[in-house]
């Protein structure tokens, strides 16, 4: 989606303060959060593309002035109001009773709990090798990435748009993110890690000599 959160490639943000010894979370809602948000996932609520693509239909000022684990949250909410796993009313009469002193529910599911477990530790991947779509591109192509507004849920970030670089490697074949977030199924794509010279994003500004790395869905990209 072509909006506020897609900060990428952004000026006049400040600058990234990196904290040392920074704690995994700040707050104890935050590790809540986290195990919600894979539980749901782990469950087959919905898949990471759903996931993000909610955050991204934030309000714009709530998203610029939110933590990340509230985009999280929000997300969480989006998707269960509109896969109807718990209404308006439901939600509200819950959050009223937690703060009149209601206990938080708890379940145990061994098998969900090592699944968690495993997808923290090794993450899950998108690739899907038994797919037999074919790359267009090999290392050493000059691709320009198609310039385009959608208001559904994109991976191409916008300060590439227009731009020409280098495919510098092949990734193989993985989950289309643009059809997966929006019940089109995975529809496989090859992915390409593309090269863009500094200065082709922002001219005279950009160090001759820095390049920059992005990850990019076959059909983002056309021969330059």
């Amino acid at each position: 989606m072509n909006g506020v959160h897609d900060l990428g490639g952004k000026r006049d943000f400040g600058p990234i303060v990196r904290e040392d010894q920074e704690p995994l979370f700040y707050e104890e809602w935050e590790r809540r959060v986290f195990a919600m948000m894979l539980t749901a996932a782990g469950k087959g609520v919905y898949n990471l593309d759903e996931f993000r693509h909610a955050i991204e239909r934030m309000d714009p000022v709530h998203y610029l002035s939110s933590t990340y684990y509230e985009h999280w949250l929000a997300s969480i909410e989006t998707l269960f109001l509109e896969k109807n796993i718990i209404n308006e009313e439901q939600y509200r009469k819950r959050i009223e009773e937690i703060k009149n002193g209601m206990s938080v529910p708890t379940s145990e599911n061994p098998e969900l709990k090592e699944t968690i477990l495993r997808v923290i530790h090794n993450g899950v991947s998108s690739e899907r090798k038994e797919s037999t779509v074919s790359p267009r591109f090999r290392p050493g192509d000059r691709v320009r990435v198609k310039h385009f507004y959608t208001t559904k849920h994109t991976r191409c970030p916008q300060y590439v748009m227009g731009k020409v670089g280098t495919v510098e490697l092949y990734l193989g074949i993985h989950v289309f993110p643009d059809s997966s977030a929006h019940g089109g199924g995975e529809a496989p794509q090859p992915l390409y890690n593309v090269r863009f010279e500094a200065s082709e994003l922002w001219d005279d500004e950009a160090h001759e000599k820095d390049s920059v790395y992005v990850d990019l869905w076959d059909s983002y990209l056309d021969y330059a």
